[in-house]
């Protein structure tokens, strides 16, 4: 992985997924173009070439099929990591992921786990369209029953994929289509190769990604790389920012964004999911009914509840970008 020519997550996500598979043959991986293709954003280059189409198996386009077949096969004891290509096509299969998958081990008193990996790709790229460019982070959130983890480097990657393989509880694991392919830069400190050895980032554990005393910036995935941009434009400004990248959704490391608002008293949450209803929102909520006291400000950035558009430069426009971030933090403190 040292050689790669720039930070991509794939060889990390792969990595993971080769040492858990000759761990234990329990674990299999199953998904459209997961085989000989080696994943469509690289997420099973090579796997199929050592453990054969019994264990990296390619599926028909049926969502609802596979996904269920994962499903049914966690709850006879296989660990399957099971390939959802992209998220917006999760409602082909809603009925498998929140009636069955989230609610098995709920309805059958703990008589069935479901440690299953539901691994899917999230966020915009500059050329596609509104059924192909959502995050969706608070969709998966909102159901009981699922874990929810979105890395934003390397490192973060592989040590959460081997969490989420190894936990008996489903898993839904959520990575940026731009840090998979390394399409972004990535900002210092997270773009290290994973790793050689095997290890777990524990699910539910957020990371200070920086310190800082003006405002606190909660964010996930690609954006974290973002608000520690506009943090370093800011820290020239004389504006202190601290950057808490989340890292699990379920759980959510409330701890941690307590503290880090109790210091700064000042919150601006970045998410690329829809602005309603969502992640931005619940962070803010769930600060301002636990620490009353600790909030001066609150704001959230995140996508305008519109499709996702096709033009890149209208992409621009709904994606929080660095100056984006960066405003609006300047503009909390000011």
């Amino acid at each position: 992985m040292a050689d790669e020519p720039q930070a991509r997550m794939s060889p990390a996500v792969v990595a993971a997924l080769r040492d858990e598979m000759r761990r234990s043959e329990d674990v299999f991986v199953m998904g459209e173009d997961v085989g000989e293709f080696g994943g469509v954003f690289d997420t099973t280059e090579g796997l199929f070439e050592e453990f054969g189409s019994d264990r990296v198996m390619d599926t028909p386009i049926s969502e609802t099929g596979f996904i269920g077949a994962g499903v049914g096969a966690a709850m006879a004891g296989f660990r399957p990591v099971v390939e959802l290509m992209y998220v917006d096509f999760a409602g082909v299969a809603m009925d498998q992921i929140y009636n069955e998958m989230a609610k098995v081990s709920y309805m059958s008193d703990g008589a069935f786990d479901v440690p299953l990996v539901l691994m899917t790709a999230v966020g915009m790229t500059p050329y596609q369209d509104p059924t192909h460019g959502q995050s969706l982070y608070g969709t998966f959130a909102h159901f009981p029953g699922l874990k929810v983890v979105v890395p934003s480097s390397p490192h973060d990657a592989r040590g959460l994929m081997h969490s989420a393989v190894r936990d008996d509880d489903p898993v839904v694991f959520m990575a940026h289509k731009q840090l998979m392919l390394g399409m972004t830069d990535f900002a210092d400190g997270l773009a290290e190769p994973a790793p050689d050895e095997a290890y777990e980032v524990p699910i539910g554990e957020a990371e200070i990604r920086r310190e800082g005393e003006d405002v606190t910036i909660a964010t996930l995935g690609l954006h974290a790389h973002r608000a520690l941009e506009a943090a370093d434009r800011l820290d020239e400004e004389g504006i202190d920012v601290e950057v808490l990248d989340l890292r699990s959704l379920v759980p959510l490391d409330t701890d941690r964004l307590f503290e880090s608002v109790e210091r700064t008293n000042r919150l601006l949450v970045v998410d690329e999911d829809y602005r309603s209803y969502g992640v931005s929102g619940e962070l803010i909520a769930r600060v301002a009914e636990s620490r009353p006291g600790a909030l001066d400000a609150a704001a959230r950035l995140a996508v305008p509840d519109t499709p996702v558009p096709y033009s890149p430069a209208l992409k621009e426009e709904l994606d929080p970008g660095v100056e984006d971030i960066a405003d609006e933090a300047r503009a909390m403190v000011d």
